[in-house]
């Protein structure tokens, strides 16, 4: 009987400690990535240094290889916790029991919304939009970033299908709405759009009218 209660105790003492030491790392990671998004977005990928980030994360740059192999291999798990927020965003602005027309106002809106409210995503964001592929992110990494950038867009793609249109047409309906998106973000980011004293979000609710069905499209 003892010698059971002490090998439980032993059992329990290790379990304590690997979850120690797993939060630890936890947050050491997490200090990383932190001060990663913050280099990348001030001096972007090809001017950043995992010296660099390691410097604003307080580790050695041998520190880092315990989490990391590259700084591509930093941003693309960057991109990847982005793109779950975005997913998660998108996903709770959707009513599953919603007219078509409403989730797709709900799903475009939040995707857009996502990007506009949090400039550092955008910053994220742009490598997906601009097609930029930096060296050492591998083609599984990049597919799976891509993979998940689209799933944020499956909401806007099922309700366009809801509304009797073939799957055909509502992928090319979507890839114009991202399209719409992407611009929409690049003029605002930029402030461009002052140029044409306009407002984004009010041209996006009328492409948005445009691709329901609600407003007719020049032409």
């Amino acid at each position: 009987m003892e010698k059971s209660t002490t090998r439980r105790s032993e059992r329990l003492g290790e379990a304590r400690r690997r979850r120690g030491a797993k939060a630890v790392s936890d947050v050491r990671r997490g200090l990383i990535l932190e001060a990663a998004q913050e280099a990348f977005a001030e001096l972007g990928l090809a001017g950043t240094s995992l010296r660099e980030i390691a410097r604003r994360a307080g580790y050695t740059p041998g520190a880092l290889y315990s989490y990391f192999a590259s700084k591509e291999e930093i941003y693309g798990a960057l991109l990847g916790e982005s793109l779950e927020r975005l997913n998660a965003c998108v996903a709770a602005a959707v009513a599953e029991e919603a007219p078509p027309a409403a989730r797709l106002r709900a799903a475009a809106v939040a995707f857009f919304a996502f990007y506009r409210d949090h400039p550092r995503e955008l910053d994220l964001g742009f490598y997906l939009f601009n097609g930029v592929r930096p060296m050492g992110l591998t083609p599984a990494l990049n597919d799976r970033l891509n993979r998940r950038l689209r799933d944020a867009l499956s909401p806007v793609e099922s309700a366009l299908i809801a509304t009797g249109r073939p799957p055909s047409a509502a992928t090319r309906d979507t890839t114009a709405l991202f399209a719409q998106i992407v611009g929409l973000l690049v003029l605002q980011h930029s402030g461009r759009i002052r140029m044409f004293g306009q407002h984004a979000e009010s041209l996006l609710a009328s492409f948005v009218d445009v691709i329901a069905g609600d407003a007719p499209s020049d032409g």
